[in-house]
């Protein structure tokens, strides 16, 4: 049974900073791409960041470059979001996702994704 579970959200002042991790169980790590999505009230469910199994790419929304930063540990079977300077825009409750694809590749799309955490949440107040 494959599970990934988010944790480390919470509210946080316009401003602050927060990471979340995601910890995924009953599939190889390694093999798998990771994502962070988010999803606002009312709004559909973007694409923030995404890693590829090597680590070695990654990929960000322009609405977050340069404040957010995905890291994998492997060994940990963890994905991570640190999250800087937030602002209230960046409110939503946020999702991993791990997707089979290939080694040196990090996407965007939540096509390329086959398993979904079921989120955590995220306010910044301003």
């Amino acid at each position: 049974q494959v599970q990934l579970v988010e944790s480390g959200g919470g509210l946080v002042q316009a401003g602050g900073s927060l990471i979340l991790s995601c910890v995924t169980s009953g599939v190889t790590f390694s093999s798998y791409g990771m994502g962070w999505f988010r999803q606002a009230p009312g709004k559909e469910r973007e694409f923030v960041a995404a890693i590829s199994r090597s680590g070695g790419t990654t990929v960000y929304a322009d609405s977050v470059k340069g404040r957010f930063t995905i890291s994998r540990d492997n060994a940990k079977n963890t994905v991570y979001l640190q999250m800087n300077s937030l602002k209230p825009e960046d409110t939503a409750v946020y999702y991993c996702a791990a997707g089979r694809y290939n080694y040196y590749s990090a996407y965007s799309s939540s096509h390329q994704y086959n398993y979904w955490g079921q989120g955590t949440q995220v306010t910044v107040s301003s």
